[in-house]
């Protein structure tokens, strides 16, 4: 699944890049690839945790998990620089993943930097990723002891 959504997301990188006549040449991609393997440990960890859901929940989960998705989109500055947020979005800004991720991305593509001149990006994306995986483990591991215990992961039809 990683493999088909790196794979993915290159080819569209590709395609608005000649479809608009993009002009990169100071764009540093091996650095931007490195910056998105990193960070994908962190959405791992984040990813555990929201498949949890439809376990506890089997009617609504899956909706809260689109829910929880699209607030990290929001608060990442995918939309409008964090900087134009409101001080709570801010604060949930700054444990994202998606914000460090997306700022160190766009300074390897639009300034050509290299992972020696993001450590801003850099570090908390081990640190949250270091948090976010046995954390998940642990949500994931409590949801479905709950879901056994309540009888949610039956199937009927």
């Amino acid at each position: 699944a990683v493999l088909y959504g790196l794979v993915r997301a290159s080819l569209l990188f590709v395609v608005v890049a000649l479809f608009f006549g993009l002009s990169m040449p100071d764009a540093n991609f091996p650095a931007a690839l490195a910056i998105l393997l990193i960070a994908s440990v962190s959405f791992f960890g984040i990813g555990m945790m929201t498949a949890v859901l439809p376990l506890i929940s089997p009617e609504k989960g899956m909706q809260i998990g689109f829910i929880a998705h699209g607030l990290l989109l929001v608060v990442s500055g995918i939309y409008y620089p964090v900087e134009v947020l409101p001080g709570w979005m801010q604060a949930l800004s700054a444990i994202s993943p998606a914000t460090y991720a997306l700022d160190g991305i766009r300074d390897a593509i639009l300034e050509g930097d290299g992972l020696t001149e993001m450590g801003d990006e850099l570090w908390p994306l081990v640190v949250i990723g270091a948090v976010c995986i046995p954390l998940g483990l642990a949500v994931f591991g409590a949801g479905e002891r709950y879901a056994k215990r309540h009888g949610k992961l039956k199937r009927s039809g």
